[in-house]
């Protein structure tokens, strides 16, 4: 078996991996028909990108800036994302069944924003998530973090459980605050969920050295917003994501918590379906700010 002696740093990253043929996301073409049905409900099939919209932190921050009524702040965005990404209690409260958007279910959770965060189990029943027709499945995964095997034993889990229904399992990486959030952490992180069957990844967008994550990784990936910044900075991460092999972009806080949410949500869909770049994005959301 492998073991850590003369461990060495992967060094050829070039070229991107191209979608397997008769397929529009890469490393999914083997994957039963409901499993690419569902994916393609998440991603649009005529470019193979996404544009997310997640508004799920609720499950360990409560009503945070933003969230604190989900009808009034999240409803009149819907028509704009290709995918939400919530709780169960966040879909059968607010989010009407007609919405025609592919649902990812936050699937694992635990602890509040008082405790550790990595202490996270499964927190959804594969039946209640082929009950709401969910389109994928999202789980935490902390690599490097203090309950980092107990997160991959819910990833497999949920894997497991996937494969057998057809619901595909997003890994979401979640960086502890005393990591480094560099390009060979997220090479890490990004893979390891990939080997152990994640169907796509979220993880952040790092300005050096991006574009070897995304080659190293044989699963799509889909940035993470993070914290609020301003929107011609959000606007400009999300274009180099894109240049740099990403699949899509998962927008919360840079979305809700904009003065303009639905302006900024429609500037994010430019660069992500229509190749706007950061400049034109920005234009778009001034002009629709008004």
């Amino acid at each position: 078996m492998a073991d850590l002696d003369d461990l060495r740093d992967g060094t050829d990253f070039s070229g991107a991996s191209a979608p397997a043929a008769g397929f529009h996301l890469k490393g999914q073409s083997g994957q039963d028909w409901g499993m690419r049905a569902r994916l393609s409900r998440v991603f649009d099939p005529a470019d193979g990108k996404t544009l997310m919209l997640a508004f799920d932190h609720g499950y360990f921050q409560g009503p945070t800036s933003g969230l604190e009524n989900l009808e009034r702040s999240i409803l009149p965005l819907v028509p704009q994302a290709d995918a939400l990404m919530c709780t169960r209690g966040a879909l059968r409260t607010t989010i009407p069944a007609e919405n025609g958007k592919g649902i990812v279910l936050r699937a694992s959770g635990g602890p509040s924003v008082l405790k550790e965060l990595s202490d996270e189990e499964i927190a959804v029943s594969i039946d209640d998530a082929v009950r709401l027709d969910a389109a994928a499945l999202a789980v935490q995964v902390f690599i490097g973090g203090d309950n980092e095997t107990k997160s991959v034993k819910n990833l497999t889990t949920l894997v497991d459980q996937g494969q057998r229904t057809g619901i595909p399992v997003l890994a979401v990486t979640a960086v502890g605050r005393d990591m480094v959030r560099d390009a060979r952490y997220f090479r890490l992180a990004t893979r390891i969920s990939a080997e152990l069957g994640a169907a796509f990844v979220k993880t952040y967008y790092v300005e050096d050295g991006f574009e070897t994550v995304t080659s190293s990784c044989p699963v799509p990936i889909v940035i993470a917003g993070g914290k609020k910044v301003e929107e011609k900075e959000a606007l400009r991460i999300s274009y180099q994501a894109i240049q740099e092999g990403a699949a899509g972009v998962d927008m919360g806080r840079n979305v809700f918590q904009s003065e303009h949410p639905a302006a900024m949500l429609s500037a994010i869909r430019g660069v992500v379906h229509d190749g706007l770049t950061p400049a034109e994005a920005y234009e778009l959301f001034q002009s629709l700010s008004h």
